[in-house]
């Protein structure tokens, strides 16, 4: 499609199978990374290894200031921005009486604030036809898990920021959300496999997802097949009860 699409936290999980699923549909893709440079590359030089043109780009999305160079750097290059996929997020996990508001802030400040500086600054470079899709969670409508609390409101708050966008950028840029629930990445390495099973056990097709699941809805609600979906959050969550 020849769509310049920036994807933050794009380096690893989640973001680099949305990456790689823009690639095939022969977009442009921007690939955002805080820290994993290496990894970024690893990305960048797989995706032209397919015949497409990608740029990497460090900056913390917690930083207004980053966020408008990592912006400017993409539009002095391309010339617009058709996609913003809003994936980078942290977790915390801590007892509640362990957490700290330095933590909390930190939470925020990534998954939600972040999600709108780069939405802002993106917007100014959209034209019509152009997606916003925000990577949100099921852990922000229904999935309670009181050691994730803030991760939980950071993720319920970017649901809000969706609908918000949605009804401040119609009708030339839609803007929806995407809500997972369990995916096979990173993130859950640490886990128990009995909590894993029993997690397993909540979800009607008894797995969690593969981060390929994530990122193919993601490239569908960004194509012109959902132009008329709009101020939505898609749940893939496999079923959870």
């Amino acid at each position: 499609m020849n769509r310049v699409v920036l994807i933050t936290g794009a380096s690893r999980g989640i973001g680099s199978a949305i990456t790689f699923a823009f690639a095939k549909e022969k977009d442009t893709v921007i690939i955002n990374y805080r820290s994993s440079e290496e990894r970024a590359l690893e990305v960048k030089n797989k995706i032209e290894e397919m015949g497409n043109s990608s740029m990497i780009v460090k900056a913390d999305i917690s930083n207004e200031d980053e966020v408008r160079e990592m912006v400017k750097k993409v539009v002095d290059t391309y010339g617009k921005i058709d996609v913003l996929v809003n994936n980078a997020g942290i977790a915390i996990d801590t007892l509640v009486e362990d957490k700290t508001v330095i933590d909390f802030e930190r939470t925020l400040k990534v998954n939600l604030i972040g999600a709108f500086l780069c939405a802002r600054e993106c917007k100014k470079y959209m034209n019509e036809g152009s997606s916003i899709i925000n990577i949100t969670s099921t852990n922000g409508i229904d999935t309670y898990y009181p050691y994730s609390l803030d991760y939980d409101a950071s993720k319920a708050g970017l649901i809000s920021l969706t609908h918000n966008l949605a009804v401040e950028y119609s009708p030339n840029v839609r803007v929806n959300a995407v809500a997972p629930g369990w995916v096979n990445t990173e993130m859950i390495k640490e886990l128990d496999e009995e909590y894993i099973k029993e997690e397993c056990e909540k979800i009607l097709v008894r797995r969690f997802a593969e981060p390929e699941e994530i990122a193919n809805v993601v490239v569908f609600l960004a194509s012109p097949q959902a132009k008329y979906i709009n101020n939505e959050v898609i749940r893939v969550d496999g079923g959870i009860l």
